[in-house]
């Protein structure tokens, strides 16, 4: 009966912990739970680019935990962050009646270099047309197997987008393919699994989303489903693929299927760029 008693006890524990992680309400309340940053040295970063601020953000699927006072929330902290370019990974809607008020309120951050973002498999499958019209309302470029560059006193940065990244038949050759080895080139890949399947070789940063840090973990440590085909490899974080190719992939900010967060916190990440001297 003790064991028994302990147990339960633990159990309750965990109920308890579990449940003041998730949160519709929270959420919805407050917008993203944290702010995740990453300093990236690399010898291709321009001198001008060097201190650079990449927001990113993924995998909103509004209106799933976040909801209207929460998406006012995510754009107050985007607006406060005052990064220099806002990047974003996809599954942007759930509902195609979403797209237009989600797309207008992200217009409203307006970084200095703009925002550019990719599709995700959720965007492909229903409101393409929408997104696409609503994107171009509101100064939103969205790269499909095409690359945009930043210019900014005299050197440049790559940013480079992945069509459907799922389909492997049709966009299995990367859009950073035709660039020089110099250049630095960010990557946008709505999952982290393309970084793996594809050569990317041209690409010196990779940012993707879709798998949202599984979502439901044990205490941040195992994930039972990733929606990457490489398990916890890929889960969250910053991780590199086999040929040594840094990938960073966001717990993104709402929910699918269920509406519910365990120890895999929404999230904002910000990423400063250094130039690293040889």
């Amino acid at each position: 009966m003790s064991s028994y008693f302990r147990l339960s006890a633990f159990c309750t524990v965990l109920l308890v912990l579990f449940s003041s992680c998730s949160s519709t309400q929270q959420l919805s309340r407050r917008g993203v739970a944290r702010i995740k940053e990453y300093t990236f040295p690399h010898a291709d970063i321009p001198e001008a680019f060097d201190g650079f601020r990449i927001a990113f953000i993924s995998d909103l699927h509004y209106k799933s935990t976040l909801q209207e006072a929460g998406l006012r929330k995510v754009i107050a902290q985007l607006q406060m962050l005052n990064a220099d370019i806002l990047l974003m990974g996809g599954d942007y809607k759930e509902g195609v009646e979403n797209i237009a008020p989600l797309f207008q309120a992200l217009g409203e951050v307006k970084p200095k270099y703009g925002i550019i973002g990719v599709l995700g498999n959720n965007d492909y499958e229903v409101g393409y047309e929408e997104l696409l019209r609503e994107a171009k309302l509101n100064d939103i470029t969205l790269l499909e197997n095409r690359c945009d560059t930043i210019s900014k006193e005299g050197g440049r940065i790559i940013i480079a987008g992945v069509r459907n990244p799922f389909d492997l038949r049709t966009n299995g050759d990367s859009p950073d393919r035709t660039l020089c080895d110099s250049d630095f080139v960010v990557l946008l890949s709505h999952t982290p699994d393309y970084a793996q399947d594809v050569d990317i070789s041209k690409s010196d940063l990779v940012l993707a989303g879709h798998t949202h840090g599984g979502q439901v973990t044990l205490f941040g440590l195992y994930a039972p489903k990733t929606a990457s085909h490489y398990g916890q490899q890929f889960r969250s974080g910053l991780r590199y693929t086999k040929r040594k190719t840094p990938v960073i992939i966001t717990n993104g900010i709402g929910t699918s299927r269920k509406p519910i967060r365990m120890f895999a916190p929404s999230e904002i990440v910000l990423i400063t760029l250094r130039r690293l001297h040889n």
